[in-house]
Protein backbone atom coordinates (compact mmCIF):
# COMPACT_ATOMS: atom_id res chain seq x y z
CA UNK A 1 0.00 0.00 0.00
CA UNK A 2 1.22 3.45 -0.87
CA UNK A 3 0.59 6.74 0.92
CA UNK A 4 -2.50 7.47 -1.19
CA UNK A 5 -3.96 4.05 -0.37
CA UNK A 6 -3.35 4.69 3.33
CA UNK A 7 -5.05 8.09 3.15
CA UNK A 8 -8.02 6.51 1.41
CA UNK A 9 -8.28 3.86 4.14
CA UNK A 10 -7.85 6.55 6.82
CA UNK A 11 -10.85 8.41 5.43
CA UNK A 12 -12.92 5.76 7.21
CA UNK A 13 -11.65 6.90 10.60
CA UNK A 14 -14.52 8.71 12.27
CA UNK A 15 -14.29 11.46 14.84
CA UNK A 16 -10.99 11.42 16.69
CA UNK A 17 -11.48 11.55 20.47
CA UNK A 18 -9.25 14.30 21.90
CA UNK A 19 -8.08 15.52 25.30
CA UNK A 20 -6.66 19.05 25.42
CA UNK A 21 -4.28 20.17 28.18
CA UNK A 22 -3.27 23.82 28.36
CA UNK A 23 -0.03 24.27 30.31
CA UNK A 24 0.24 27.78 31.73
CA UNK A 25 0.99 29.64 34.93
CA UNK A 26 -1.08 32.66 33.90
CA UNK A 27 -4.18 31.48 32.05
CA UNK A 28 -7.56 30.73 33.54
CA UNK A 29 -10.58 29.08 31.89
CA UNK A 30 -11.83 32.59 31.08
CA UNK A 31 -8.54 33.69 29.44
CA UNK A 32 -7.62 30.42 27.71
CA UNK A 33 -7.80 31.60 24.10
CA UNK A 34 -5.40 28.95 22.77
CA UNK A 35 -7.38 26.09 24.26
CA UNK A 36 -10.64 27.54 22.98
CA UNK A 37 -9.12 27.86 19.50
CA UNK A 38 -7.79 24.29 19.56
CA UNK A 39 -11.19 23.00 20.63
CA UNK A 40 -12.98 24.98 17.90
CA UNK A 41 -10.59 23.87 15.13
CA UNK A 42 -10.77 20.23 16.16
CA UNK A 43 -14.55 20.24 16.44
CA UNK A 44 -14.94 22.05 13.11
CA UNK A 45 -12.83 19.29 11.57
CA UNK A 46 -15.33 16.74 12.89
CA UNK A 47 -13.46 15.54 15.97
CA UNK A 48 -14.72 15.14 19.54
CA UNK A 49 -13.06 16.95 22.44
CA UNK A 50 -13.76 14.72 25.45
CA UNK A 51 -11.57 16.58 27.94
CA UNK A 52 -10.18 20.12 28.16
CA UNK A 53 -8.26 21.39 31.16
CA UNK A 54 -5.55 23.71 32.46
CA UNK A 55 -2.41 22.76 34.35
CA UNK A 56 0.43 24.86 35.75
CA UNK A 57 3.93 24.66 34.28
CA UNK A 58 4.79 21.75 36.55
CA UNK A 59 6.60 18.77 35.05
CA UNK A 60 5.25 16.22 37.52
CA UNK A 61 1.65 17.43 37.17
CA UNK A 62 1.82 17.34 33.37
CA UNK A 63 3.38 13.86 33.32
CA UNK A 64 0.78 12.56 35.77
CA UNK A 65 -2.13 13.95 33.75
CA UNK A 66 -0.80 12.68 30.41
CA UNK A 67 -0.20 9.26 32.00
CA UNK A 68 -3.76 9.24 33.32
CA UNK A 69 -5.16 10.21 29.92
CA UNK A 70 -3.13 7.49 28.21
CA UNK A 71 -5.24 4.98 30.14
CA UNK A 72 -8.49 6.46 28.80
CA UNK A 73 -10.63 5.92 25.74
CA UNK A 74 -9.26 8.55 23.40
CA UNK A 75 -7.04 8.87 20.36
CA UNK A 76 -5.14 12.14 20.80
CA UNK A 77 -3.71 14.04 23.74
CA UNK A 78 -2.93 17.61 22.70
CA UNK A 79 -0.94 19.87 24.98
CA UNK A 80 -0.36 23.56 24.39
CA UNK A 81 2.27 25.51 26.31
CA UNK A 82 5.55 24.76 28.01
CA UNK A 83 7.49 23.93 24.83
CA UNK A 84 9.86 26.90 24.75
CA UNK A 85 13.31 27.41 26.19
CA UNK A 86 12.61 29.20 29.48
CA UNK A 87 13.31 27.40 32.74
CA UNK A 88 9.56 27.02 33.37
CA UNK A 89 8.97 25.28 30.01
CA UNK A 90 8.91 21.60 31.02
CA UNK A 91 6.13 20.02 28.94
CA UNK A 92 8.56 18.28 26.60
CA UNK A 93 10.47 16.86 29.57
CA UNK A 94 7.20 15.67 31.11
CA UNK A 95 5.91 13.96 27.97
CA UNK A 96 9.05 12.59 26.28
CA UNK A 97 9.63 9.67 28.70
CA UNK A 98 6.06 8.48 28.07
CA UNK A 99 6.47 8.21 24.30
CA UNK A 100 7.15 4.83 22.73
CA UNK A 101 7.80 6.36 19.29
CA UNK A 102 8.69 9.93 18.41
CA UNK A 103 7.45 11.57 15.23
CA UNK A 104 10.35 13.95 14.69
CA UNK A 105 8.88 15.14 11.39
CA UNK A 106 6.04 16.84 13.27
CA UNK A 107 8.38 19.30 14.98
CA UNK A 108 10.31 19.83 11.76
CA UNK A 109 7.15 20.63 9.78
CA UNK A 110 5.83 22.83 12.59
CA UNK A 111 9.02 24.90 12.74
CA UNK A 112 9.10 25.22 8.94
CA UNK A 113 5.49 26.42 8.87
CA UNK A 114 6.17 28.78 11.78
CA UNK A 115 9.23 30.31 10.13
CA UNK A 116 7.02 31.92 7.49
CA UNK A 117 5.08 33.64 10.29
CA UNK A 118 7.66 34.42 12.99
CA UNK A 119 11.02 34.07 11.25
CA UNK A 120 14.00 32.48 12.90
CA UNK A 121 12.31 32.64 16.32
CA UNK A 122 10.69 29.37 15.19
CA UNK A 123 13.90 27.61 16.23
CA UNK A 124 12.92 28.15 19.88
CA UNK A 125 9.91 25.87 19.59
CA UNK A 126 10.29 22.34 20.84
CA UNK A 127 6.98 21.19 19.35
CA UNK A 128 6.79 17.43 19.71
CA UNK A 129 4.64 14.49 18.65
CA UNK A 130 4.79 10.79 19.29
CA UNK A 131 2.88 7.64 20.04
CA UNK A 132 2.22 5.99 23.39
CA UNK A 133 -0.12 3.12 24.21
CA UNK A 134 -1.73 3.35 20.78
CA UNK A 135 -2.49 7.05 21.18
CA UNK A 136 -1.07 10.14 19.53
CA UNK A 137 0.47 12.74 21.83
CA UNK A 138 1.17 16.23 20.44
CA UNK A 139 2.81 19.14 22.27
CA UNK A 140 2.35 22.58 20.73
CA UNK A 141 3.51 25.99 21.94
CA UNK A 142 0.99 28.05 23.87
CA UNK A 143 0.29 30.98 21.58
CA UNK A 144 -2.87 31.21 19.49
CA UNK A 145 -0.75 31.53 16.35
CA UNK A 146 1.19 28.37 17.19
CA UNK A 147 -2.01 26.44 17.88
CA UNK A 148 -3.53 27.60 14.59
CA UNK A 149 -0.38 26.78 12.61
CA UNK A 150 0.14 23.44 14.34
CA UNK A 151 -3.42 22.30 13.81
CA UNK A 152 -4.32 23.77 10.43
CA UNK A 153 -1.01 23.35 8.63
CA UNK A 154 0.52 20.27 10.24
CA UNK A 155 -1.71 18.03 12.37
CA UNK A 156 -5.24 18.18 10.95
CA UNK A 157 -4.27 17.29 7.36
CA UNK A 158 -2.79 13.99 8.60
CA UNK A 159 -4.71 13.33 11.83
CA UNK A 160 -7.05 10.61 10.56
CA UNK A 161 -4.15 8.95 8.73
CA UNK A 162 -2.05 8.99 11.93
CA UNK A 163 -4.88 7.52 13.99
CA UNK A 164 -5.55 4.87 11.35
CA UNK A 165 -1.87 3.88 11.49
CA UNK A 166 -1.89 3.73 15.30
CA UNK A 167 -4.95 1.46 15.26
CA UNK A 168 -3.43 -1.05 12.77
Amino acid sequence: MGAHDHRDAAAGVGAVRVAIIIVSDSRTPATDESGALARRLLEEAGHQVVSHGLLPNDEAAVRLEVSRLLEGDLDLILTSGGTGVSRRDRTVEAVSPLLEKRLDGFGEFFRRASEAEIGTAAMMSRALAGAARGKLVVCLPGSRGAVRTGLERVLLPELRHLIWELRR
